[in-house]
């Protein structure tokens, strides 16, 4: 079958792609800005690339487009596609109903960490000989890329966002998975959804989704995901927690205060200590997500444990990019207040007393309108000082959230600016922490290379 991607170069659009052709599908895509690093992933594999929306893209006709979600009415390929009647359909119901149908699927949900506990769940099941497959909406260091075949267990990353312009439904409900992970769950994408219990609702529409023979690995401290369950719950639950929350089946003890030793346990009985690279309390429930999820299709808990003193995280998720002069510069990918505090609690921990910068570019949508923007003072009190990219975008005021950091924020239009002021701030022993869900510019890079030429 030629199957043509509309917004081909997005993480999870690349991905399918990828998995489509590995099917023996015929695949070509288009996007409105294609390059590196998606571009040159696809075009190794033989796709053939579009850039913009030109319906001239679609001749010789393909027999399916699938259309990625930030695509909409009048955009110019779409109108073609529907004017000359030619098959479509959504990324993730093609990939539900084509790809995943047969497999065992393993779908990890959750406001956080959903990127950073799936691609440990697919390290684990690699070290234990299952030859998964994944695919993720970032880039899995272990492995190099977002997406591959695999064999009969599946690793999907499943996200809430909506599925496409015809289809509001949040994409996971497409997967039906058999063992699913419940990460945790706050209001989020409010270009989508109205409130939490919107998103609560999508979370049940999952839920449904799981057969009774299956399992659901459930945050038991997260008040919302247990909401959700008491609409009404048809699988069986195990649950998991820090060992000072609930008293859950699987339990993660921190064994130092940046959480970069830990001991995890299984209805109350010790099961392996664990040294790793990284850090922070969701860290570790990332972790003990990712063991009871592969517990519950056979790994031994304990080889599992062991497996991730070998993972190395995942692309823009405190990505340590550079050591210039004693200065260590981190690229992250923030879009929630939550997770920009909980990844600065964790560099607190372990850096103890050594300054952190924080530039920080709310561009998500959520953050944008302001629906956090409340929370980001309080979020943002682990580091000494935070520059804040502003944008005529923001529904809010950047020096009214920054007041309340005593003296210690700074805005910024131009990000060539915001740099400049990093390079005059930061010494040896610094920790400089990039935080976005968007390219910024490109700032941590720069940032570097001015690092890099100011003490050469």
């Amino acid at each position: 079958m030629k199957i043509h991607i509309l917004g081909i170069c997005g993480t999870f659009m690349g991905g399918l792609a990828a998995l489509a052709k590995a099917d023996g599908h015929e695949v070509t895509g288009s996007d409105l800005n294609v390059y590196p690093p998606m571009s040159d992933q696809l075009e190794a594999l033989g796709i053939t690339l579009t850039e913009g929306w030109d319906p001239a893209q679609l001749e010789p006709r393909p027999d399916l487009v699938l259309i990625g979600n930030a695509l909409a009415r009048g955009n110019p390929a779409v109108e073609a596609v529907l004017n000359a009647r030619i098959p479509f359909t959504s990324g993730p119901r093609w990939l539900g109903e084509n790809y995943l149908a047969g497999r065992r699927v393993l779908a990890v949900a959750g406001t956080h960490g959903k990127t950073t506990t799936a691609s440990m769940l697919a390290w684990i099941l690699d070290q234990a000989g299952l030859e998964p497959g994944f695919l993720i909406g970032g880039l899995p260091l272990n492995f190099g890329v977002s997406a591959r075949a695999g064999g009969d267990v599946f690793v999907i990353e499943a996200d809430e966002y909506d599925t496409a312009f015809f289809d509001k439904r949040a994409k996971f409900v497409h997967y039906r998975p058999q063992i699913a992970v419940l990460n945790n769950l706050e209001f989020d994408h409010a270009d989508i959804y109205p409130d939490l219990k919107a998103i609560q609702t999508q979370f049940h529409h999952l839920v449904r989704t799981i057969p009774g023979n299956g399992q659901i690995i459930l945050n038991q401290g997260d008040g919302a995901l247990r909401d959700v369950l008491e609409r009404g719950c048809w699988t069986p639950t195990t649950g998991f927690d820090l060992d000072d929350g609930q008293d859950a089946d699987w339990q993660v003890k921190l064994l130092e205060p940046g959480a970069r030793k830990l001991a995890f346990f299984h209805q109350n009985e010790e099961l392996a200590q664990l040294e790793w690279p990284l850090s922070g309390r969701h860290n570790a429930l990332n972790a003990l997500a990712a063991v009871s999820a592969a517990a519950a299709v056979g790994v031994d808990p304990i080889a599992a444990i062991g497996a991730l003193e070998t993972f190395q995280s995942v692309k823009r998720r405190m990505e340590l990019l550079a050591e210039v002069n004693g200065i260590r510069v981190y690229d992250d990918f923030a879009h929630h207040p939550t997770a920009i505090r909980l990844t600065l609690e964790g560099l607190r921990r372990s850096v103890g007393s050594a300054r952190i910068l924080v530039a920080l570019e709310p561009a998500s949508n959520t953050m944008r309108a302001g629906h956090h923007a409340d929370d980001l003072p309080a979020a943002l009190v682990p580091a000494d000082h935070v520059w804040l990219k502003t944008s005529e975008a923001m529904d809010w005021d950047p020096l009214a959230i920054l007041s309340k950091l005593d003296g210690a924020g700074r805005p910024r239009r131009q990000t060539s600016n915001l740099i400049q002021d990093l390079l005059d701030a930061a010494k040896p022993g610094d920790h400089v922490l990039f935080m976005s869900n968007k390219g910024f510019g490109n700032a941590p890079t720069r940032f570097v290379d001015g690092l890099k030429e100011k003490h050469a």
